[in-house]
């Protein structure tokens, strides 16, 4: 049985996960693309600080005064600083947003040990105004994430195992959603219901600094529904052929929308 491994790179690194490359030739992702912000406007970059570190997590616009992220990604966090409407993370950006904020939400069940819970809100201090290139997702899940569901996953997260790094500019892998028990084949008991697994026909998934990052389910006429959240990956390292792991957005829905509601 494989582990579940999450490790988060601090300093100036990051929390999280990342993704494949499906060939040789452009090693982006693990298995990704180059993604343009107004095809994904909902993405969030968070650079995260805690006291004597700090580290990078991904995140999604939801509503226009929230982030649905990790609880990995907020759990001993003191500020954040997040950046929207931008594909790249450095260099000058007319569309990008910048702002901080210090409020957050992680599920009272998180276990930094199992990854069960593994959930979290950030709170914007202002209502923010939608562009073209800064929007919040268009739905959250709305059925539960079935087997063999096209699904995307978004992030700025290593493109590979050697490589320390966030990626510059954020990228794209189209993957394929496994039942919990194929999922279990590689994890064993460690997958909870309210875990998904995704993987693609190569080594596509996901990698260290995209944990906090959608899962979305793309809809015709450009919608996009968020059924995932970036959480795990194999201790075999992101190049394997193992499949990511992710929160099921879909079994939270309850708590994202009883938090919001509590905390307006």
């Amino acid at each position: 049985m494989l582990f579940l491994l999450t490790i988060l790179l601090l300093v100036s690194a990051s929390k999280q996960n990342e993704i494949p490359v499906k060939n040789n030739t452009n090693s982006r992702i693990i298995g990704g693309f180059p993604a343009h912000i107004n095809q994904f406007p909902c993405i969030a970059a968070i650079n995260v600080e805690a006291p004597g570190m700090t580290w990078f997590c991904g995140g999604c616009l939801y509503g226009n005064q929230w982030l649905i992220t990790a609880a990995q990604c907020v759990d001993g966090a003191t500020q954040f600083t997040i950046r929207l409407g931008s594909a790249n993370l450095s260099g000058t950006d007319p569309n990008r947003v910048t702002l901080s904020t210090s409020t957050y939400f992680m599920h009272p069940e998180y276990s930094p040990e199992t990854l069960e819970h593994d959930i979290a809100l950030i709170k914007l201090h202002m209502p923010i105004t939608y562009t073209d290139y800064v929007k919040p997702i268009d739905f959250l899940a709305m059925g539960d994430l079935g087997s063999g569901t096209d699904v995307c996953a978004l992030g700025w997260g290593q493109t590979s195992d050697e490589s320390s790094a966030v990626s510059e500019t954020l990228q794209v892998a189209y993957l394929s959603s496994l039942s919990n028990d194929e999922c279990k084949i590689y994890y064993g008991s460690q997958i909870k219901d309210g875990m998904a697994c995704v993987g693609g026909n190569y080594n596509e998934g996901t990698c260290h600094g995209d944990i906090g990052s959608p899962l979305v389910l793309l809809h015709p006429r450009g919608t996009a529904e968020h059924v995932g959240i970036a959480s795990f990956l194999s201790s075999n390292g992101c190049e394997s052929t193992d499949p990511s792991g992710f929160t099921r957005t879909y079994f939270y829905k309850d708590w994202i929308r009883n938090t919001i509601d509590n905390n307006s």
